[in-house]
């Protein structure tokens, strides 16, 4: 299966709501990367999927306690 990129509109804000999150994706087999720009307005998390769907990666962002939904581009 061939990667691909979500993108989702989250509340992780902060160095410390990526520390709080990272563990959660990183040990997702089906998440090969992922990033959040905390920069933008929206904070922008992209994951890029080695599998994994929309409502999995949902689940592990609800799962470590924050706000998620998708960005349909």
């Amino acid at each position: 299966m061939e990667n691909r990129e979500l993108k989702f509109k989250t509340n992780i804000n902060c160095g410390g709501c990526i520390a709080s999150v990272k563990p959660h994706l990183d040990k997702a087999n089906e998440i090969s990367h992922w990033k959040v720009d905390t920069g933008s307005k929206d904070k922008v998390l992209t994951v890029t999927s080695d599998g994994a769907t929309e409502q999995q990666v949902i689940d592990i962002v609800e799962q470590a306690g924050f706000k998620i939904e998708p960005i349909n581009s």
